[in-house]
C-alpha cells in the first residue's frame, strides 16, 4: 500500500499535468533539486546542508493561531495581572501622590475641554473618570492620564456643531456619545487583531504639525470667551476667527479681567517655580508640585472672586460675568447610547478623523514617555485600551477621550509607579462629581478658557525643534509648515489630511525612486592611533609592514560613485573586469523594480561591449534603438570588458514580488542576449528571507544556469574553524568521516565526475553537525593550512544549502565565486580564490 505522502504527490503530480502546469519550470534538465551542479561527494555526505523550500503549508501553519498561541493573547489582554500579584506598599505611596495630584488637575481641565466639544461641563468629568477607572486594566503604560483632551475635544465640538445644524432633533451629547462607541469599536478590533504598526505610518513630522496647528487653532478660538468677546462663531477657520477678534474688540466684557489675569498668574506661577527648582535644585520636588497643582489654585482663587461677586446676581442677567452655572451631583445622564443608522450617517465622514486623532495622540505620547522612562509599550495593547474605554465611557455618559500630553506629564514627574494610580485619580474625580458640584456653579468662563490656552501652549512645537527638524530633513519641515498652514487657514481635519498624505506621497515617491548603487571594493586597516589592529585584536607599531600581513587587513564595499559622503580620496576599485556588484538600496519591490533594473542595464551597457561584435553581420539586422556607428567607422568598445557576472546585494531586501521577480527574469534574458553565445553568471549575496530565496530559485536564481554540457560544478567552500577532537566519541566520529571521505573521493575519480568544469564558491561555517569537501584534495588543504593544521580534524558546515551554490553569505565570498567561474572559464588557475580559511 503506497503510503500518504506517496499518493499525495502522485495526485498532485497528475493534476498539475492535466492542468497544463510544468513543475521543472526553470529547470529545463529535469535534474534533482538537489543536484544541479554541487559535487556529487557533497550531496551524499552525511553530514551536509541541503536547502529544502519553504512550502505553502508552513506558511499557512505559520499564520494560523496555535492553542498555546491562544491562551498567551488573552493572558496579554490583561497585562495588569502580569504586575498586580507583586504590588506593594512603596508602588502604593507613590501611585497615591501622582493619582491625586492629576486628579486635581483633570476635574478644572475636564470642564474647560467639555465646552470645547459643545457640551455641558459634567460630560468632561464622566470622560475623566471612565477614562482613568478603565485603563490601568488593559494599560502596558504607567504614565498615560486617559481622559478629555484639547484636539480631540475641539473635533468632537466640530462634529457635534455640524449634525447639530443638519440633524437639530439628536441632542448634543447623543451624538459625542455615538461617536465615542463607533471610534471605540473600530480602535478595539485593529487592537484585537494586534494590528497596532498601522499607527506607525503616520510621521512625526504629521503628529508635530497637527498638535501645533491644533494648538494655535484652539487657542485663538478660546480668546473671545477669555475676553468675553461675542457675535460671530469661534468654529470658523482659525484666520477668521482671529479677524472677528480684531473687529470685535470693542466689545471686551469685564470677563477680560478675570480672563487675562488668571492666564498670566498661570504662566508667572510656572516661570517662579521653575527659576527657584533651578536655584535650589534640593527643593525642586516641591517647586514641581507647586506648578503642577496651580491649575487648581486659580481655579479656586477665581471661584472665590466669583462667589464674592455673583453671589447676590446668581440669575442668567444678573451675573457680572459669565460663570459656569448648575453642574448636577452624580452620573445623572448615564444611559445606554443610541445607536442607529440615522445618527451614524449624520457623521459618517468625521469618524477616519476621529480615530486618527484618538490614535496618534495617544501612542505618540505613550511611546515618548515609555522611551524616557525605560520601558517598551505594545502599541495594539494601547489601541485595546484606547477602544474599550470609548466603547464603556459613553454608558455614563462619556464622550471620545484619549491620552493627555500635559496630565500624563505630571504624572511622570509625580513619580507614578503603577497603572494603579489611574484608580486613585478616579476616586478624586468621582469625589469631585458628588461632593462639588455646588463650587463649580460660580467658576468664571474666562478662567476656563485661560486654562485651556495655557495647557496647549505646551502643544505648539518649538523653534529649536523645527530647526533640528532641518538639520535631519529639510523636506518634512516644509510638510511641518505646510500641515499647520492648511490647519490655521482651513480645518484641524483637514491638515491631518494633509499632512498625511503628503508624507505617504513622500515615502511613496522614495520607494519608487531608490537608487541602486555599483560597490567597488577597497583595502581597509583597522587603526588605532598609529598601531594596526589585526584580527586577532594585537596592535602593530608599524603600520606599513603591518598591511602586509593579511590578517591586518579586509576588504569592504564601496559605491563607486562618491554620493555618500566618505572620503573623496579614497578610490573603490572595480571588482573585476566584466563583473559588477549592485547593491539595492531600499527593498526590491514592484514599484521600484523597473527603477533598479533600468539603471543596471543602462550602466552595464556603457561600461561593457557585446561578447560579439559581429553578432549583427547586416546593418539591416540592427535594431533602431541600436543602430551603430556611422558608415564606414567601427564600434569603439575594443577597450571594454565583456559582462561575465552580476553580483546582486540583498541585505536590505527581505521580500521580494512576482513583479520583481519577472523583472529579473526579463533582464537576465536581455543580458544573455548581450553577451551571447556566453551566458552570464548570477550571484545573490546576503539574503535574509528563506521565501525570498524560493522565489529566486523558482525562477532560475541560486545555480549555475544550465548548458547543453553535462559537466559537473565543483563549489569552493569557505571554511571556519569551531571545534574538533575535544572527546573520544568526536574523534572515533572524526576517523570514520574520513574514512568516508577517502571512498567517496575514490568513486569521485573512477566515475570521471572531477572533470573540469565551472568552478562555484559556496559558504561554510563550522559546525558541529556535518562536514563538506570541495575538490578531490580538500583534506589536504585543510592539514596544510594554518588554520586547520596541527593534526586536528574539523568538522565545517554549508550555510547556503549546497544544491544553491550562486547563493553568499556575504559579498565577499561572491566575488570570489564570480572570479573564480572566470578564470576557470578562460582555462586559467583561478588567482586569489579558492578554499577561504577564516
Amino acid at each position: 500500500m503506497a503510503a500518504p505522502g506517496g499518493t499525495t504527490s502522485k495526485v498532485g503530480h497528475g493534476l498539475a499535468k492535466a492542468l497544463g502546469i510544468k513543475l521543472q519550470y526553470r529547470n529545463p534538465q529535469g535534474l534533482d533539486d538537489i543536484s544541479r551542479g554541487e559535487s556529487v561527494f557533497s550531496v551524499h555526505s552525511a553530514d551536509n546542508f541541503i536547502e529544502q523550500e519553504p512550502t505553502s503549508w508552513e506558511w499557512i501553519r505559520s499564520i494560523i493561531p496555535t492553542g498555546g498561541g491562544i491562551l498567551h493573547w488573552a493572558y496579554n489582554l490583561f497585562p495588569f495581572v502580569h504586575w498586580i500579584g507583586r504590588y506593594n506598599l512603596q508602588w502604593l505611596s507613590g501611585d497615591l501622590v501622582a493619582g491625586i495630584t492629576v486628579g486635581c488637575v483633570v476635574v478644572p481641565q475636564s470642564m474647560a475641554y467639555a465646552r470645547l466639544a459643545e457640551l455641558a461641563p459634567e460630560y468632561g468629568l464622566y470622560s475623566s473618570f471612565m477614562g482613568v477607572l478603565i485603563y490601568w486594566f488593559f494599560a502596558t503604560s504607567k504614565d498615560i492620564t486617559i481622559g478629555p483632551v484639547a484636539v480631540m475635544s475641539t473635533v468632537t465640538g466640530n462634529v457635534v456643531d455640524r449634525v447639530a445644524n443638519t440633524n437639530p432633533e439628536f441632542e448634543k451629547h447623543v451624538v459625542a456619545s455615538s461617536l465615542a462607541v463607533i471610534c471605540g469599536c473600530v480602535i478595539t478590533a485593529i487592537g484585537l487583531v494586534r494590528a497596532g504598526w498601522i499607527v506607525d505610518f503616520i510621521s512625526l513630522a504629521a503628529i508635530s504639525a497637527f498638535m501645533t496647528g491644533s494648538a494655535i487653532n484652539i487657542a485663538v478660538g478660546q480668546v473671545p470667551a477669555l475676553m468675553g468677546i461675542t457675535g460671530f462663531s469661534n468654529r470658523e477657520a482659525t484666520y477668521k476667527v482671529f479677524i472677528n477678534i480684531l473687529k470685535h474688540l470693542g466689545g471686551t466684557k469685564r470677563d477680560a479681567a478675570m480672563g487675562l489675569t488668571a492666564l498670566t498668574f498661570l504662566y508667572l506661577i510656572r516661570s517662579a517655580c521653575n527659576f527657584f527648582a533651578r536655584k535650589q535644585p534640593n527643593r525642586s520636588k516641591m517647586f514641581f508640585f507647586i506648578a503642577t497643582l496651580r491649575t487648581a489654585f486659580i481655579i479656586l482663587l477665581y471661584t472665590l472672586i466669583s462667589f464674592l461677586v455673583n453671589r447676590n446676581h446668581r440669575g442668567k442677567n444678573q451675573r457680572l460675568f459669565a460663570i459656569l452655572g448648575d453642574v448636577p451631583r452624580g452620573f445623572k445622564h448615564a444611559a445606554v447610547p443610541t445607536m442607529n443608522t440615522s445618527i451614524i450617517k449624520a457623521y459618517a465622514g468625521d469618524i477616519p478623523v476621529s480615530i486618527i486623532v484618538l490614535l496618534i495622540e495617544h501612542i505618540a505620547i505613550a511611546k515618548s514617555f515609555g522611551r524616557v522612562n525605560n520601558y517598551t509599550i505594545d502599541a495594539s495593547q494601547e489601541l485595546v485600551a484606547i477602544g474599550v474605554t470609548n466603547l464603556l465611557g459613553p454608558f455614563l455618559g462619556a464622550y471620545p477621550a484619549t491620552g493627555s500630553f500635559s496630565r500624563t506629564a505630571i504624572k511622570s514627574k509625580a513619580g507614578v509607579r503603577t497603572p494603579f494610580a489611574g484608580v486613585i485619580t478616579a476616586l478624586v474625580v468621582l469625589l469631585a462629581i458628588y461632593a462639588l458640584p455646588a463650587v463649580f456653579f460660580y467658576i468664571p468662563n474666562s478662567v476656563l478658557s485661560a486654562v485651556i490656552i495655557h495647557a496647549v501652549g505646551d502643544l505648539i512645537t518649538p523653534p529649536n525643534v523645527v530647526y533640528q527638524f532641518w538639520r535631519v530633513n529639510p523636506l518634512e519641515v516644509i510638510i511641518f509648515f505646510l500641515g499647520v498652514i492648511v490647519t490655521v487657514f482651513s480645518s484641524i481635519e483637514d491638515g491631518i489630511y494633509t499632512t498625511i498624505s503628503v508624507s505617504a506621497g513622500v515615502l511613496l515617491f522614495r520607494v519608487v525612486k531608490a537608487q541602486g548603487r555599483f560597490m567597488g571594493k577597497v583595502k581597509v586597516h583597522s587603526a588605532v592611533g598609529d598601531q594596526v589592529v589585526n584580527d586577532e585584536g594585537k596592535y602593530h607599531d608599524n603600520p606599513v609592514a603591518a598591511k602586509d600581513e593579511p590578517s591586518s587587513a579586509r576588504t569592504i564595499f564601496l559605491p563607486l560613485e562618491h554620493k555618500d559622503d566618505y572620503n573623496p580620496q579614497i578610490k573603490p576599485q572595480q571588482a573585476y573586469p566584466g563583473i559588477f556588484i549592485y547593491r539595492f538600496s531600499e527593498g526590491f519591490n514592484y514599484p521600484n523594480a523597473n527603477h533598479y533594473l533600468d539603471y543596471m542595464v543602462q550602466t552595464i551597457f556603457k561600461q561593457t561591449r557585446r561578447t560579439n561584435p559581429h553578432s549583427y553581420p547586416k546593418l539591416g539586422d540592427r535594431p533602431w534603438n541600436d543602430p551603430g556607428p556611422k558608415r564606414g567607422r567601427e564600434e569603439e568598445y575594443s577597450d571594454r570588458p565583456t559582462l561575465k557576472a552580476i553580483i546582486l546585494d540583498f541585505s536590505s531586501v527581505n521580500n521580494i514580488d512576482i513583479t520583481s521577480v519577472q523583472n529579473l527574469i526579463d533582464v537576465r534574458n536581455q543580458l544573455d542576449r548581450y553577451v551571447a553565445p556566453e551566458k552570464v553568471d548570477w550571484h545573490v549575496a546576503c539574503i535574509n528571507n528563506r521565501w525570498t530565496k524560493r522565489a529566486l530559485v523558482s525562477a532560475g536564481f541560486g545555480y549555475p544556469t544550465p548548458t547543453g554540457d553535462s559537466s559537473r560544478w565543483k563549489p569552493i567552500f569557505s571554511v571556519a574553524e569551531i571545534g574538533g577532537q575535544s572527546s573520544a566519541a568526536a574523534a572515533a566520529e572524526s576517523r570514520a568521516h574520513e574514512q568516508d571521505l577517502k571512498r567517496q573521493r575514490t568513486q569521485d575519480e573512477e566515475g570521471g565526475l572531477a572533470r573540469n568544469g565551472g568552478v562555484v564558491a559556496g559558504d561554510v561555517v563550522s559546525g558541529d553537525d556535518g562536514a563538506s569537501s570541495e575538490t578531490s584534495d580538500f583534506k589536504q588543504t585543510i592539514a596544510d593550512s594554518k588554520a586547520y593544521g596541527g593534526g586536528v580534524t574539523t568538522r565545517v558546515a554549508a550555510v547556503h544549502g549546497l544544491n544553491l551554490p550562486l547563493f553568499h553569505v556575504d559579498l565577499t565570498s561572491a566575488l570570489q565565486s564570480a572570479v573564480a567561474n572566470v578564470e576557470r572559464n578562460r582555462g586559467e588557475e583561478p588567482r586569489g580564490v579558492g578554499t577561504k580559511l577564516l
